[in-house]
């Protein structure tokens, strides 16, 4: 599937430029606080990937555009941080498990996580479906727990798995909760490319679609990622109405028995829904 383009740093008021009204865009890169060398460390990580399990020197060199000198003296130091490994015949190298640490500190000490927990294990009794709680991060969603179905389509959606937004009932949730202009800031860094003769990826056509899914309160996408994949959203809100999250219901198409099943299932996922935002 393709990947999406880094979103690009957030606008940044500038101090100097504070007295005539204006705002420009800044790097954080460009601070004297931002470390290089811990950038280029997360970028040797970042190198590796599905296609991409184990690596040679200069593999990586190929894939990180650094110097063979720079990518010896990273690896090293991230095999011996646990966060690679090496093997000892072939010479090539992996990530590690211990990369798992920062991914398990990060859900365990999440509170939207523990809020949601009970109600997907609920949904996903009640209706025999793939349960799935997200974030909104930057033009993608990203899977933060997921509870799977025997009729799953989709096996390679795991915990951390990221996906566009403008196409997936749990984006579109969190996108038509946000304010307008934001939702369209997210829409203009997006590749709105088609995944299946299904999706709707004119930006005009999705703004509209984010008022009627605002106006419901829930989102229904069929066939847009993937071909008999029928999904609901709804999105999660906090105390000041700001948008956490958002939790879904996945169905595969021969189990799905129409106005029937989505009447019984929005039901339930809107209620988890509001239970979840009123803990907040």
């Amino acid at each position: 599937m393709p990947r999406k383009p880094a979103s690009p740093p957030s606008p940044l008021s500038d101090p100097a430029a504070g007295t005539e009204g204006k705002r420009k865009t800044a790097d954080p890169r460009s601070s004297p606080l931002f470390v290089n060398s811990v950038e280029k460390a997360f970028q040797i990580l970042a190198v590796f990937g599905p296609s991409r399990r184990q690596l040679t020197l200069t593999q990586i060199v190929a894939q990180s555009g650094m110097d063979m000198s720079s990518v010896q003296r990273f690896t090293h130091t991230l095999v011996t941080l646990n966060l690679l490994r090496k093997d000892p015949r072939s010479k090539s190298y992996e990530l590690s498990p211990g990369i798992l640490r920062m991914a398990h500190q990060y859900i365990s000490s999440n509170d939207l996580v523990s809020r949601a927990m009970p109600y997907l294990q609920h949904l996903a009794m009640e209706t025999e479906a793939a349960v799935n709680l997200t974030i909104l991060d930057g033009t993608e969603i990203v899977y933060l727990q997921r509870i799977v179905s025997r009729y799953v389509l989709s096996p390679e959606i795991i915990m951390g798995t990221r996906l566009p937004a403008y196409c997936t009932s749990s984006g579109l949730a969190m996108l038509a909760a946000l304010p307008r202009p934001e939702a369209e800031a997210i829409l203009d860094r997006s590749n709105l490319i088609k995944y299946t003769r299904h999706t709707v990826n004119d930006r005009e056509q999705i703004l509209a679609r984010l008022d009627t899914i605002r106006d419901l309160g829930y989102s229904h996408v069929e066939d847009e990622l993937y071909l008999g994949d029928i999904a609901l959203g709804v999105a999660i809100t906090d105390s000041s109405n700001n948008v956490v999250g958002a939790i879904n219901i996945g169905i595969a198409r021969p189990q799905w028995k129409g106005e029937e099943d989505k009447e019984n299932m929005l039901s339930l996922l809107i209620a988890a829904g509001r239970a979840i935002s009123s803990r907040g």
